[in-house]
């Protein structure tokens, strides 16, 4: 569909969500929106009381998230209007959906690439644990030998370090490093490989592969990554450095490639228990957490940004897009030279159901972009994770972004980078409507 239809199907849905709520509830209809966003607020609170509280003010949270929606259904059925809200509640979907489908086409995407030609001493290593035995599944190994790689398989019943692996591979004469697990392992080569500035080859052999995904690479065959090594395209990216408290100045830092976690999350993941019973870890310890009676107080600057006692920091190499639930996991450039910053800090239910409402947009969430941030806090070293790594880092940790130091080589035939919808703008829609429109006849539509 193109914007122009989009954005005129969105315009028509969201009317015609209106008119049936009017036309057949009528001024039933305001009452019927007020039942509503009530019900919603309750259970938003309901959650929030769920995860600060423990004991029976917990147990009665848990009880109001569940009643609270099915209460809500029993008075709209037994005013006998259920099927006017549902019809009127799908219109909008298609509304929200159609409008920011049209928002997504009208922007620009995509990182310059140039061809990559070909490596002569290929080196790439492999974990043969990472996603549920990728590498064994599909047969990486023999593949990339096969091309003309030189392949080491790391050992599962010992401890090597990749970065030494990497190095002395440099040192034999590699001209492109590749690797094919965890983001955490694909982050200590890449640092490896961005130092020596020779090309570095991601393959999609990780559990959640963040990094693969915003490079474009095919997460569900990773086969289809060792392609870069006959026809390649390359692009070259930003990198982010970790600078802790105790490092000399010129330090290189530590290589993350996706983003750095402070706070609460840094904190639970970090318990001994956590890996045992996730669940269970999280819901014992958020209380505490959230509510600063544990945990170390953090104070986060970057650029004009000053803020002190958020509840979690994350610091990303290039922002996140923002927008809808799977946003937060994508970026769709890794060039722009700033990181990203999101911190949270939400101190009470009002606060997380205004977060939860406006679609992300609340006095809980504040976001930033700098080229360096610094994140301090009240204890002497605190836990950090770093591309999915657990780390205790020495305070402050210092982040900061090297703008276009990492070649990567990808295939030039890939599926591409997810784009995730920006917001709805309704101006912008109804904008894009009417002046795609008139522009056919040759007319513009108003501001």
């Amino acid at each position: 569909m193109s914007t122009r239809w989009a954005a005129r199907l969105a315009l028509a849905a969201g009317a015609a969500a209106i008119v049936v709520l009017v036309l057949f509830a009528g001024l039933r209809s305001l009452l019927l929106m007020g039942v509503g966003w009530a019900g919603l607020l309750l259970t938003v609170a309901g959650a929030w009381w769920m995860l600060t509280h423990t004991g029976w003010i917990r147990a009665a949270a848990a009880l109001l998230v569940v009643a609270a929606p099915i209460t809500v259904l029993i008075l709209y059925a037994a005013a006998g209007l259920l099927w006017v809200v549902l019809v009127s509640l799908a219109l909008w979907m298609l509304a929200v959906y159609a409008g920011r489908s049209a928002l997504v086409e009208d922007r620009p995407t995509g990182m310059p690439e140039r061809p990559a030609g070909r490596a002569a001493h290929p080196f790439l290593i492999m974990n043969p644990r990472s996603g549920g035995g990728k590498v064994e599944k599909f047969g990486l190994a023999e593949r990339a030998r096969a091309l003309g790689a030189e392949v080491h398989v790391l050992d599962p019943d010992s401890h090597e370090d990749v970065e030494e692996l990497a190095l002395r591979a440099v040192r034999r004469g590699a001209d492109l490093l590749g690797v094919a697990g965890g983001d955490g392992t694909q982050a200590l080569v890449a640092g490896v490989a961005a130092a020596h500035d020779i090309p570095f080859m991601v393959i999609s052999a990780g559990t959640r592969n963040h990094f693969a995904m915003d490079l474009g690479l095919d997460r569900q065959d990773p086969s289809t990554c060792l392609d870069a090594l006959t026809d390649g395209v390359e692009q070259r990216i930003d990198i982010g450095y970790l600078h802790t408290g105790g490092e000399r100045d010129g330090s290189p830092g530590r290589v993350f490639i996706n983003n750095a976690s402070f706070g609460v999350y840094a904190e639970v993941v970090q318990s001994p228990a956590y890996r045992d019973d996730k669940a269970r870890t999280i819901l014992e310890m958020l209380p505490d957490l959230l509510a600063h009676n544990t945990g170390a107080r953090l104070g986060v600057r970057a650029g004009s940004l000053a803020m002190e006692g958020p509840q979690a920091v994350l610091v990303s190499n290039n922002p996140y897009q923002r927008g809808d639930s799977a946003g937060l996991g994508r970026r769709e450039r890794l060039d722009s030279g700033t990181l990203g910053v999101l911190c949270v800090h939400v101190g009470g239910a009002a606060e997380a159901a205004e977060l939860l409402l406006q679609n992300g947009q609340g006095r809980g969430l504040t976001e930033a972009t700098a080229r360096e941030v610094v994140v301090d806090a009240d204890a002497a070293v605190i836990p950090v994770g770093v591309d999915g790594e657990a780390l205790s880092l020495p305070t402050p940790v210092r982040c900061r972004v090297e703008p276009r130091a990492l070649r990567v080589w990808v295939p030039r035939n890939r599926p591409g980078v997810p784009r995730a919808a920006p917001p709805m703008d309704w101006r912008r829609v109804r904008r894009l409507a009417l002046t795609m429109g008139r522009a056919a006849t040759g007319h513009e539509a108003p501001a």
